[in-house]
């Protein structure tokens, strides 16, 4: 092509459209020119989402100094939804131990395992709300026990939150000894001994940990004894509880031959164990932080040493199994994580992340071997739940006093968390066993030796799990 040619061409050429800006920041495009167009609307996208955010800034600003009432009613509203959302993740809980426990059992108890924690939360509920809460919450001047407050009602709404929080963990303190006596314990003498732990135990000892709301403080509150959110008040109450029943019930039948050897009762889905697992995992985040009880930038923290504890936990305890050259079990994982969890419950608004996951880890550990030397002595704990929660909460109790990062092994403190975990094994640990033994020659306890051949799903509610699997025990019928 000649060059004049070529240059008359690059001047009479249409040069391209480009995007002008106008001084308001819009953006000026042709309508047919879709990607500068596109560009140009994301432009004004991203301006007005800035605008908006100062707009939402400065209108805050310009409330609180109008109106601080407006702002603080907007932190309370905030806060209480935080709660509840914490407290319903805590309920979820309950779907987590249902799992575990029926999974760790036979199948044909695994109705009756699932109904007595069903159960749990619906008596426990009520017990608590009668009197549970005024016995933990209501005026404490003796610093004892509540004297107030017992059956709830026309209280100011900001006080309902908490009693429903609250709710939550006292059907978690119970429903601790559901697994560990499962397959042989009749359903309405562990329902009444539900209620008697929501009522009673888990409540006294919780006044002198937490109480009050309306007056007065508990002893060991006063003391200075660390538990955030429940590794004595709630796991090792509950643990010890179960230890309790476990030696008024006696272990199931074959459990030990005559010479004292432990013989294997296997789980029927290991599967709803790992889920349940899972479950409860995820609910603990719901359990430590919603313990602070205000939607704060602390809850970070809080959660993310429940995890590290709870990961750590595991691993603990595949370490002890791998030491001892035993079967790496992965029903000794999840009891490991879970350990791991109700250790670094007390601590873990005090603990820095990496002594939360040494505190997991060890209690993982712990919760091993502690199974190992309960099974020596013939007791016989179907899910572990003393050696996870009973003996995790012991030493995650002691590891807040030892791991509290603004006084690092501080002995004093070390001793008056010793103190709190000591009490707590007198008065849960005695006071259940005197309920547990009343009830079961007032009401009985132990199911009869028929029954618990035949599995407690049909003999205790006229119900099976698995009918393709179990039809015998269909057409046999009830003795």
């Amino acid at each position: 092509m000649p060059a004049d040619v070529n240059d008359r061409t690059r001047r009479t050429a249409t040069p391209p459209r480009r995007a002008r800006s106008a001084p308001d920041g819009m953006c000026l495009a042709p309508a047919d020119d879709d990607t500068t167009l596109g560009a140009c609307l994301t432009s004004i996208l991203r301006r007005a989402l800035r605008g908006g955010a100062s707009a939402l800034v400065l209108g805050a600003t310009a409330a609180q100094a109008a109106d601080p009432a407006a702002l603080d009613s907007l932190k309370a509203g905030t806060d209480m939804v935080w709660l509840i959302a914490a407290g319903a993740l805590v309920f979820f809980m309950q779907a987590g131990f249902a799992l575990l426990e029926s999974g760790m059992s036979r199948a044909k108890n695994a109705i009756n395992v699932i109904m007595k924690n069903y159960c749990d939360m619906c008596f426990g509920a009520v017990a608590f709300w009668a009197v549970g809460f005024g016995l933990m919450f209501g005026a404490n001047a003796s610093g004892w026990i509540g004297a107030s407050h017992f059956l709830p009602h026309g209280l100011p709404e900001a006080e309902y939150g908490m009693l429903f929080f609250q709710m939550m963990f006292a059907a978690t303190a119970a429903t601790i000894v559901s697994g560990a006596i499962a397959e042989r314990t009749r359903f309405v003498g562990y329902i009444a001994g539900s209620i008697v732990i929501t009522g009673l135990i888990y409540p006294v000892f919780g006044a002198w940990v937490w109480g009050s709301l309306y007056g007065g403080e508990g002893w060991l509150k006063s003391l200075g004894f660390i538990d955030f959110a429940g590794s004595t008040v709630v796991h090792s109450v509950g643990g010890w509880a179960a230890l309790a029943a476990i030696l008024v019930v006696g272990p199931r039948l074959g459990r030990f031959g005559s010479n004292g050897q432990a013989r294997p009762v296997l789980g029927h889905n290991l599967t709803s164990v790992a889920l349940g697992g899972f479950i409860l995992w995820l609910g603990w985040f719901g359990f430590n932080g919603g313990s602070t009880a205000a939607a704060t930038v602390g809850i970070g923290k809080i959660v993310l040493n429940t995890h590290l504890a709870g990961a750590a936990g595991a691993i603990g305890a595949l370490a002890i199994l791998q030491v001892a050259r035993q079967p790496v079990l992965m029903t000794a994982a999840v009891n490991g994580s879970i350990a791991g969890l109700v250790g670094v419950t007390a601590g873990c608004h005090v603990m820095e992340p990496a002594f939360a996951l040494l505190t997991g880890f060890v209690a993982g550990g712990l919760s091993v071997i502690a199974g190992w030397w309960l099974e020596s002595r013939r007791i016989d704990d179907v899910v572990g739940a003393v050696s996870v929660h009973a003996v995790g909460g012991v030493w995650g109790t002691l590891a807040a006093g030892l791991f509290k990062a603004d006084a690092m092994f501080d002995m004093h403190q070390f001793g008056i968390q010793a103190l709190g975990c000591a009490v707590a094994f007198v008065w849960a640990f005695g006071g259940s066993l005197v309920i547990y033994w009343a009830l079961a020659r007032v009401i009985g306890l132990r199911a009869s030796t028929l029954d618990e051949q035949r599995g407690l799903d049909y003999t205790e509610h006229y119900e099976i799990g698995y009918p393709e699997f179990q039809q015998e025990a269909v057409h046999r019928g009830k003795a």
